[in-house]
């Protein structure tokens, strides 16, 4: 793959902004790579979790003898693994993404947003996929944890050409089928969706202890209406022209971006979802590290 291709979702300040930095699950995971994380599965590694009774069969070397030694009968030890986890990057690519220039376009800064989290997932030995969606799933990077996922996630963005309107609600719902354990979801999207049908699909990820991360990237046009003079605006997934004074209709837009933005983010909040508001003026870097920071902060706590 050329390497100008890889460079435009990747930026080098980036990645060291949050090279000492992890995405660590908030709950417990459930893996094959022993050592990482905390799983919710008894083995024979890591923390001790308590005994249960020997059964024939079992290695006798995990025999706690003191046990045996003070009640007369064989335990053994048993101990939480910890393990690796999977996080599923689920990318809004419908027309309304493509609002924007340049570096601020919220398509691709989504992209390198997404790119950037599963580069630094894949180092810490973690794996991760790359889901691609407008009215329907348009492409999937099947979880890996190996660096050449970096590639193969960068050559899918590289082909999306943004069309059609937005339908998260029927794509969480079929990628979740896929979802046999409890794994990280993050959606990256502009939300601009039926929100009732959302809180469905996210109460199905829920119900299937999924974490689940929203994080709604925004062009600051979006959300501070800054425009002087007459402007043509144009419909990018409804094709329509409204000419008008952005004076005459800033009050009104502001109000109802206000009421939608309010309502997703209590969504999240009555589904213990994840949220995160992200403007696309800001540096990605200073996004992340307050990002992984809060979240690192949060998961102290517990």
């Amino acid at each position: 793959m050329p390497q100008s291709v890889l460079s435009r979702y990747l930026d080098p300040d980036v990645l060291n902004r949050v090279a000492d930095r992890s995405l660590e699950p908030r709950g417990l995971v459930i893996g094959n790579l022993a050592g990482h994380h905390r799983s919710p599965l008894s083995g024979f590694a890591v923390e001790f979790a308590g005994h249960r009774e020997y059964a024939p069969g079992d290695d006798p070397k995990h025999i706690d003898w003191r046990v045996y030694f003070t009640r007369d009968k064989y335990f053994i030890k048993q101990y939480e693994m910890e393990t690796n986890f999977v996080c599923h990057l689920v990318l809004d690519v419908s027309a309304s993404m493509r609002y924007g220039d340049g570096d601020e376009q919220k398509l691709l800064y989504a992209s390198r947003l997404a790119t950037t989290l599963g580069h630094s997932i894949v180092r810490q030995s973690d794996k991760v996929s790359l889901a691609t969606f407008d009215d329907r799933i348009r492409g999937f990077v099947p979880p890996s944890n190996a660096m050449g996922q970096i590639v193969r996630m960068t050559e899918h963005l590289d082909e999306i050409e943004p069309r059609e309107k937005t339908q998260i609600s029927d794509c969480l719902t079929e990628l979740a089928g896929r979802m046999k354990r409890r794994e990280i979801v993050i959606v990256l999207s502009d939300f601009f969706t039926d929100l009732a049908s959302l809180e469905s699909a996210l109460q199905r990820l829920r119900y299937q202890r999924h974490e689940v991360v929203l994080m709604q990237v925004m062009h600051h046009d979006e959300l501070a209406f800054e425009f002087d003079g007459m402007v043509k605006f144009v419909g990018l997934e409804i094709p329509e022209e409204m000419l008008a004074r952005p004076d005459d209709l800033r009050e009104a837009y502001l109000a109802a971006m206000e009421r939608f933005n309010a309502e997703l983010e209590e969504i999240a909040h009555r589904n213990r979802v994840e949220y995160l508001l992200v403007d696309t003026t800001r540096h990605m870097g200073e996004v992340l590290v307050d990002y992984l920071n809060a979240r690192a902060e949060t998961r102290r706590g517990r």
